[in-house]
């Protein structure tokens, strides 16, 4: 390796932090998101992630702070890709049970295809959501669900095809357990009943489960 070689490798750092500080972030936020999925907050190395990035140790913590504000950063960046993505199902306007039964049926297809998020949320509550409560960007995002199914809930019943008296919180908790679970628990179903959650077919049953399974709950 020659001293030109040396000399220019820093520079290519600096020059990528420099023109694209946005695409920096977002690469140590997808680095680090792997190394806690992988390992959780306390075995996650700063070091590890840094080595799978364009930029340093050093920059890591010059934009989130630390490991916690890091770890922080790529809980709320997964929130905002769910809500972003609920935001962009355009249920307002569909009637209710088909608003409804799509929105059901994106939770559970959301959660199959991304157990990172599954993971991380696991990981979360395993800190008694010490890091979620410090955010206060998470709340705001979280609070957009429960305005969309109280919106689709009350055009339900309004409608008379839905029956009064339920919280749309209750709702999203009923939707979300039903395909978190189908994600967290896949392993220990798989040794206990020797049944594969994860299978294609089986994926497709118990979708189809979950939306029938909203939609009688809200049934008049």
């Amino acid at each position: 390796m020659d001293k030109t070689e040396i000399s220019t490798r820093p520079e290519r750092k600096t020059q990528s932090w420099t023109q694209d500080p946005e695409g920096v972030r977002r690469n140590i936020l997808e680095a680090a998101r792997i190394e806690f999925v992988e390992h959780g907050l306390r075995g996650a190395r700063v070091d590890e992630i840094a080595a799978k990035t364009a930029t340093s140790k050093r920059m890591i913590y010059y934009y989130f702070g630390d490991k916690e504000g890091l770890y922080r950063a790529v809980l709320e960046a997964m929130y905002e890709r769910i809500r972003s993505f609920e935001r962009g199902l355009d249920l307002s306007a569909l009637p209710p049970r088909e608003a409804m039964a799509k929105l059901a049926g994106f939770t559970f297809d959301y959660h199959a295809e991304n157990p990172d998020f599954v993971r991380m949320v696991m990981i979360e509550n395993i800190h008694h959501a010490r890091h979620l409560s410090s955010s206060a960007k998470i709340a705001e995002l979280n609070l957009s669900i429960i305005g969309v199914i109280r919106d689709i809930y009350e055009r339900g019943v309004a409608q008379r095809l839905f029956r009064p008296g339920l919280s749309p919180l209750d709702i999203h908790l009923t939707t979300s357990a039903l395909s978190f679970y189908n994600v967290s628990n896949r392993a220990t179903i798989r040794q206990v009943f020797d049944h594969d959650m994860g299978a294609p077919e089986v994926l497709a049953r118990r979708r189809q489960t979950v939306v029938e399974t909203i939609l009688a709950m809200l049934r008049r």
